[in-house]
């Protein structure tokens, strides 16, 4: 058997893991102010991954608007954030 980090050991586990879309979605969510800005990370209420589409929930309407406007921005921000292309899609509810 061979020896591993304990961090290669994590990330080998989370990228066979379900978890990884969860884990993925709350270090967006740590970074989401500083890609955004404090007023629309203010009023966002909740970020989640689903094969690589990220959802931003949101009870407002002008918001909606303005991320519906910003989606590729957001694309870029949050996959240069990352490091990596974690998401390819944005849908606002």
């Amino acid at each position: 058997m061979g020896e591993y980090r304990l961090g290669d050991a994590i990330r080998n586990f989370l990228n066979k893991s379900s978890l990884k879309n969860g884990v993925r979605a709350v270090q967006i969510e740590n970074v989401w102010e500083t890609i955004m800005g404090k007023t629309i990370a203010k009023y966002t209420d909740k970020i989640q991954i689903i094969n690589k589409t990220l959802y931003i929930y949101t009870s407002v309407g002008p918001l909606k608007q303005e991320l519906l406007f910003q989606k590729a921005t957001i694309i870029e921000r949050v996959n240069e954030a990352m490091g990596d292309k974690v998401i390819s899609d944005v849908v606002i509810h």
